[in-house]
């Protein structure tokens, strides 16, 4: 068997930028160049997904980097032929490092005759030769659960910590965390004990999907400076929404941090257009140039925290370390501005 003497990294086309910060950082840790395997995915005419491997990967230790964000099929079947590709060529293991796991809001049936897609999805990822799989802040906990194999499920709440600590440095004690609805409640509350805030919560109720009847603020916020936390932005329909409610009901400021920023249809102009003072997502979904040029919107970088992770994975150390900021803060001291 060949002697690894580095992690291989392999993307598809979904988020590019981030694989390219991923194998930088890498570099830096390793002190040795880092890239990424040369390869092409590419379509054929009729949209049909080809991918060719131009490195010898035999007995390597394989990372697919890929978030199966918009367009959430096409970026899907990218990941899974090239892990079929890896398996034909005898990789010793295949990671699939899913930033954004696309179809995780399908988790379950909620009324009758709908399909579980998050399960199926797993099933596809399997069978095409993923051995294990690297995500962060899936939208169900229980999706790990649909694998038969190792799953890591990152968090993006430290690294929020570390900038809200940075951002608010002198308000500190003014800040309240909220919940956009009850069902995000655990997450709230794991970053409110993080910088140790109060909580509070925007309890919605729906008439029909996409539209929201009534809000209700449950907790003291006013005076407060406020930050919403979520997993996924999509619309910023209900987003936008709450910063109101909260601003109505006497918040200071309102802010946002959201783990991953799908940013769909008239999201952009809904924030920006928002009483919303900040919203701070991560890069897990590759951002558009209209949401690099939105004035209040800012991306936390989540590559230190991937690098670390891959490395983790290949010495065959503890992922579960990263869910402190301890550990996090060296690794992300001087690599971006915080809360500039």
């Amino acid at each position: 068997m060949p002697n690894i003497q580095e992690p291989k990294i392999i993307s598809g086309n979904a988020n590019r930028a981030l694989a390219k910060a991923v194998t930088r950082r890498l570099s830096m840790h390793r002190g040795m160049n880092v890239g990424l395997v040369d390869a092409r995915v590419e379509r054929f005419n009729d949209g049909e997904i080809f991918v060719e491997v131009f490195e010898n990967v035999r007995g390597e230790d394989m990372f697919i980097l890929q978030s199966t964000s918009n367009p959430a099929n096409d970026n899907l079947m990218e990941l899974l032929i090239m892990a079929d590709a890896l398996r034909r060529s005898s990789a010793q293991r295949i990671t699939a490092v899913i930033p954004y796991f696309g179809y995780a809001r399908q988790d379950r049936r909620t009324k009758a005759r709908t399909p579980i897609s998050a399960k199926l999805v797993a099933n596809m990822m399997v069978s095409a030769g993923i051995e294990r799989v690297l995500t962060m802040d899936l939208h169900a906990a229980q999706i790990q659960g649909f694998f038969d194999i190792p799953v890591d499920n990152l968090y993006a709440s430290p690294v929020f910590a570390l900038d809200i600590r940075h951002a608010f440095r002198g308000k500190l004690d003014q800040v309240t965390v909220v919940s956009p609805d009850v069902g995000g409640v655990a997450r709230a509350r794991e970053l409110a004990k993080r910088i140790d805030a109060p909580l509070s919560i925007v309890d919605k109720r729906r008439e029909k999907p996409g539209e929201i009847a009534e809000m209700t603020v449950i907790g003291n916020v006013k005076d407060r400076v406020c930050v919403i936390v979520d997993d996924i932005v999509d619309t910023a329909g209900t987003l936008c929404k709450a910063a109101e409610v909260l601003m109505e009901a006497g918040a200071k400021e309102v802010h946002a941090y959201i783990s991953h920023g799908v940013l769909s249809g008239p999201a952009i102009e809904r924030v920006s257009k928002s009483v919303m003072k900040n919203l701070v997502i991560t890069d897990s979904i590759e951002p558009t140039k209209e949401t690099l040029s939105t004035k209040n919107i800012r991306i936390v970088p989540m590559a230190p925290m991937f690098a670390q992770a891959i490395l983790n994975i290949w010495h065959g150390t503890s992922v579960s370390s990263l869910f402190d900021h301890e550990t996090l803060e060296p690794i992300y001291d001087g690599t971006y501005s915080i809360a500039s």
